[in-house]
C-alpha cells in the first residue's frame, strides 16, 4: 500500500511536468487560464492513476 502512494505522487508530478509542456492554447478559449490549469491537473491525476495501476499489476 505504501508504494502506491509514492507512485501516485511521482506520476502526478511527472504528469504536471509533462502537460505543462503542451500548448493547450488552440483548444482553450482566451482568458481561461484557471480552466487550463485544472485541465492539466485533471489529466495528470488520470495519467497517474493509470500508470500506478499498470505498474502495480506489472509488479504483482
Amino acid at each position: 500500500m505504501r508504494i502506491e502512494i509514492y507512485l501516485y505522487v511521482f506520476f502526478t508530478l511527472m504528469g504536471v511536468f509533462i502537460f505543462n509542456g503542451v500548448n493547450f492554447g488552440p483548444i482553450m478559449k482566451k482568458g481561461k487560464v484557471i480552466e487550463a490549469k485544472l485541465l492539466v491537473l485533471s489529466l495528470s491525476f488520470a495519467l497517474s492513476y493509470l500508470l500506478t495501476n499498470f505498474v502495480m499489476d506489472f509488479i504483482g
